[in-house]
């Protein structure tokens, strides 16, 4: 018997789902399900494609009560720029929960993993960063740069951020687009210490192998989420950062061992304070997060599927049947 799907093009996404604090919400509630317990979400399938510059990530997640489940296939390949094609596409099947049959295809190229992200930072600024951030800094200078950098002002509405990146005329530009879409002050910095030094809230956002920020450059209030650590190898933040913290929160520990920062600090033997809190944890109160406004803290996110499945819900109830339909 034939059923419909849909079909919904990145032109039509890009109109109807924006980062905005109901996306942001759609987030959180998916890390609570995750810590409540009752998921199903399997190691991230994971392809590293030296000769190409290039990798490609399969994420899914089974969310109890929800009516589908989706699967995201998210290829970045970092040499595209050079031949003038974005690094990062990919799309995300809906399945139901029901019948397994498809019931959605968002042809998103990678703009519902963009938003997503940017939505996690926002929830590890919520729940993690201080009350109060006058300055924000960001190390990198992408898509999730500018991305990471709205979405925390959704939550901690900051009035200055800092810019570091190897290459400073993308910083200079990065700054000057935040400068613009967050009406606030914006410059780029050479010195990615002198940038923690004067932030409250910093944002990691680079496929950087090598430790970015320093465990010396911490300072009491610091909260850091490092976004960019997906894959093994990957590294954002010195090892002994992680334990001189007050707080280091994963999204998904198992997850965080394998490729995220917690796997560099247990690869170096630094790592002695046992199993690491989530997220999820901290926003339904299981686990404690900050306690004081000089605590330090740092989040680890490596992306889950969890996430996936609830922007694809999300975006499946925005849209009802909207896009274009066909028989399958």
């Amino acid at each position: 018997m034939a059923h419909d799907i849909q079909i919904v093009t990145e032109a039509e996404l890009r109109k109807v789902v924006h980062l905005d604090l109901t996306t942001v919400d759609v987030i959180e509630q998916a890390f609570a399900a995750l810590a409540k317990g009752g998921v199903v979400m399997p190691p991230i399938l994971s392809m590293d494609l030296h000769e190409a510059n290039g990798e490609v990530d399969v994420k899914t997640a089974y969310i109890p009560g929800f009516d589908g489940f989706a699967i995201k296939v998210s290829p970045g390949f970092f040499d595209n720029p050079k031949l003038g094609l974005p690094s990062l596409n990919g799309l995300m099947i809906l399945f139901s929960a029901k019948t397994g049959l498809v019931e959605s295809l968002f042809l998103d190229n990678g703009y519902l993993t963009d938003i997503r992200t940017a939505a996690a930072g926002a929830v590890a600024a919520r729940h993690l960063a201080p009350e109060r951030v006058e300055t924000a800094g960001v190390i990198g200078t992408g898509v999730q740069a500018r991305l990471q950098m709205e979405a925390a002002h959704l939550v901690r509405p900051f009035g200055r951020v800092l810019v570091h990146g190897r290459d400073m005329e993308k910083a200079r530009a990065c700054a000057a687009d935040l400068a613009k879409s967050l009406g606030i002050a914006a410059e780029a910095v050479a010195d990615p210490a002198a940038l923690v030094a004067e932030s409250q809230l910093v944002v990691t956002t680079t496929p950087s192998r090598e430790p970015l920020i320093k465990a010396d450059w911490l300072h009491p209030g610091v909260h850091i989420t490092a976004m960019g650590s997906d894959q093994s190898g990957k590294n954002e933040i010195e090892p002994a950062a992680l334990m001189a913290a007050d707080a280091y929160v994963c999204d998904r520990v198992s997850q965080c061992e394998v490729s995220g920062e917690l796997e560099a600090a247990l690869a170096a033997g630094v790592w002695t304070k046992g199993t690491p809190a989530e997220l999820g944890e901290v926003i339904i109160g299981t686990k404690s997060g900050r306690t004081s406004p000089n605590d330090v803290t740092i989040c680890d996110l490596t992306g889950t599927g969890v996430q996936d499945t609830a922007i694809a819900t999300h975006v499946r109830a925005r849209f009802g049947k909207a896009g274009t339909i066909i028989r399958a």
